[in-house]
């Protein structure tokens, strides 16, 4: 049984680690000193990731729900402009284009994918 806790980065701006013990706090890369501090840092925020791609797949249902056309499922265009987006905010946040680029463009080809059979899902429904 889980339960849900606010989680609230301490005055050194460490944040909680996501164990049985209340009072661990994930170190900053920067800090680390041990492969257990980098799997901390690493889970902690894998969890954090999968909270935001559940997010965003919740947006990719929503189109799926507005869009009228399935020929609009797919825009070719749109997927450029949030690559270009991509890479120009991991330029600003350290993020190398040689992780970010391929990751986003598997995440949109994923996403539009479930799009698509969301789209037929509801129409094959009503």
């Amino acid at each position: 049984m889980s339960s849900t806790r606010q989680v609230t980065p301490s005055p050194e701006g460490k944040l909680p680690q996501k164990t049985d013990s209340p009072s661990s706090e994930v170190k900053s890369p920067e800090a680390c000193d041990s492969m257990a501090d980098v799997r901390a840092g690493v889970d902690h925020l894998d969890h954090q990731l999968v909270a935001l791609l559940a997010k965003r797949q919740g947006y990719m249902e929503a189109a799926a729900r507005i869009k009228s056309d399935f020929e609009t499922v797919r825009v070719p265009w749109r997927i450029e402009q949030v690559v270009e987006n991509v890479l120009a905010e991991a330029e600003k946040q350290g993020l190398s284009p040689r992780i970010a680029e391929p990751v986003w463009r598997l995440l949109i080809e994923q996403s539009i994918a479930h799009e698509a059979e969301i789209w037929k899902m509801l129409r094959r429904n009503n």
